[in-house]
């Protein structure tokens, strides 16, 4: 059964008439008539009591009308999903980012992209460094957002990818405002508490060969809890849990309010690179724009 078949009965039983209703439908009184014949030659009986004026629904079609008229709808829904759905896939990527600069920087990116890109539909899976790449590498992603140190590179050849640095942030070591005389007294004991990363993740390699051999040179660091998870570490630190060395675009929002407090006058503090990373080839025309567009967003923000 159509759908137009379906429209076609609703509109003889909503205006009582073959004349009316074939106008609604756009459609001359003898098409509409021949339709409405082929419709009942397919069920195998006669929809309508042509005997009475205005027109009838026999009494079978009349138990059904309802049914039809959900049928008719949900026909329409479907047709509009799958419409939508064809616009998705034509204008769609899917973007990595690493799971610091979720919370952060890339929503800002994404907006500034849908800007000037409307119809782009953006599909964004976090994850950590190592598995934005993976994910980029097995296309399963087009674009990844990740952080890199200056004047280092990613750990893939660039025979294999293109960068572009998109951002800048720092990585600042962080601690509850309310709480920072406790944390003076155990820098005096010789002593910092920090929340560690796993050292298999981007910032767990960073402390340990960027940021602890300086603060071991000032007192002795002493891991109170690891976790993968930045936002984690910034609560953790927040509560005064530990110090915790984080993305200064993710505490920013804490550190505004007051609930943060900055150590980097004493405490070893890094500047990062925020970068778009995609593979070199043939690109799709939605990465292309999507791409260019965040060369451009560099441009600026180096000028």
């Amino acid at each position: 059964m159509r759908l137009e078949w379906l429209e076609d009965i609703l509109a003889v039983a909503e205006t009582g008439s073959f004349s009316e209703a074939a106008e609604r439908r756009h459609l001359t009184q003898s098409a509409f008539s021949r339709r409405i014949g082929s419709i009942e030659e397919h069920v195998g009986l006669e929809l309508f009591d042509r005997s009475r004026k205005p027109v009838q629904l026999h009494p079978t079609t009349r138990d059904q009308r309802d049914q039809i008229a959900r049928l008719v709808a949900d026909l329409r829904q479907l047709v509009t999903d799958l419409r939508q759905g064809d616009r998705k896939d034509s204008n769609r990527i899917v973007v990595a980012s690493q799971h610091a600069l979720t919370t952060a920087l890339t929503p800002t990116l994404l907006s500034g992209i849908q800007s000037s890109n409307a119809d782009i539909f953006v599909k964004l899976r976090s994850a950590n460094l190592d598995d934005c790449f993976a994910l980029l590498l097995s296309r399963q992603a087009d674009i990844a957002i990740v952080y890199r140190l200056p004047d280092e590179e990613h750990p893939i050849s660039t025979e294999y990818i293109e960068t572009a640095i998109v951002g800048r942030d720092r990585l600042i070591p962080v601690y509850s405002s309310a709480k920072v005389s406790y944390l003076n007294e155990r820098f005096a004991m010789g002593e910092l508490p920090y929340i560690a990363y796993p050292g298999d993740v981007f910032f767990g390699r960073v402390l340990e060969r960027m940021v602890l051999p300086t603060v071991r040179r000032l007192t002795r660091p002493t891991p109170k809890v690891e976790t993968a998870l930045t936002l984690a570490a910034l609560e953790m630190a927040a509560v005064g849990v530990a110090v915790a060395w984080i993305p200064g675009s993710l505490a920013a929002a804490r550190m505004n309010d007051g609930s943060l407090f900055d150590l980097s006058e004493t405490l070893p503090s890094l500047p990062l690179d925020v970068t778009a990373v995609r593979l070199r080839g043939t690109a799709g025309p939605v990465e292309t724009a999507i791409w260019s567009h965040l060369v451009a967003m560099a441009a600026i923000g180096e000028s």
